[in-house]
């Protein structure tokens, strides 16, 4: 039995990086964003937001069309391109709000190359079938029906053995990257066998484009902590997410009520400030 670590208010303070006056824009992190697409130009906007309501100091959104236009019309400080260009990168996102079936042969062979590189990459939804034999250090993001479909393709169970925790751990040492397998209690393993549980969110969070936001999260705690495993900082990211998702709704001193994600990535900042004050 895979031993969990409940991951907690603690573990994430000792994590967040406060910048001072000897930051710029680029030493708080730069996150490069290849999310959305015309049939789903919300997710990029909710992964931009979220980046930049967690602290990046530079997002830069590649792609173009609905999406990139989505994204300018929200967040005018985006930079908006096909490619970076010269920009550094500290972590990527890719795969939210896309889908494998429609995805083109020069996208395809951008998001491999990516994943051949050195930065570490947020792999998440339509992206996920191109995760295995990545070399770039990873962190995938599925949910049940996504878990199930990657595990299947690295030749394990699909239906896994009934514990949760048991087969993150299996799926991270298979894929030899970082799983966050997302639920009520979303699990993070590492390809070491680490396991960690955190279980902040309240039930309102279950909305969609919830996960498009913690990708954006999750990009922007990586950029900002180069040093941490990407383990940590998935950890981090998801007790944020569920955190500013209880003060989004209420729920921290009620039953709460109905909350959309953007008002998860809204409350990211005021999420920050209590867990810092």
């Amino acid at each position: 039995m895979v031993e969990v670590r409940e991951w907690s208010r603690a573990d994430t303070v000792r994590l967040l990086r406060v910048p001072t006056a000897a930051d710029d824009k680029y030493s708080r992190g730069v996150v490069a964003v290849r999310t959305g697409s015309n049939a789903y130009p919300g997710a990029a906007v909710l992964g931009v937001e979220a980046a930049w309501r967690t602290g990046a100091g530079y997002v830069r959104y590649v792609g173009e069309g609905r999406a990139a236009d989505a994204v300018i019309a929200r967040r005018p400080e985006t930079v908006a391109a096909p490619d970076v260009g010269r920009t550094r990168v500290d972590a990527w996102v890719i795969g939210s709000g896309t889908d494998a079936a429609n995805r083109t042969a020069d996208e395809e062979r951008m998001l491999r190359e990516l994943l051949a590189g050195s930065i570490p990459v947020v792999v998440d939804a339509g992206a996920l079938d191109l995760a295995i034999g990545a070399t770039a250090p990873l962190l995938v993001t599925p949910h049940a029906g996504e878990f199930a479909r990657l595990r299947e393709t690295l030749g394990l169970n699909p239906a896994g053995s009934g514990d949760r925790a048991a087969d993150a751990a299996e799926t991270a040492d298979a894929l030899d990257a970082a799983v966050l397998l997302k639920g009520a209690t979303t699990l993070i393993a590492s390809p070491d066998g680490d396991v960690r549980a955190v279980s902040s969110a309240p039930a309102w969070l279950s909305t969609a484009g919830a996960g498009d936001v913690l990708a954006g999260v999750l990009g922007a705690l990586i950029a900002s902590r180069p040093d941490l495993p990407p383990a940590d900082s998935a950890a981090a990211g998801a007790w944020l997410h569920g955190h500013a998702a209880t003060l989004a709704s209420g729920a921290g001193t009620g039953p709460g009520h109905p909350i959309v994600a953007l008002d998860v990535a809204e409350a990211m900042p005021a999420a920050i400030e209590d867990l810092l004050s």
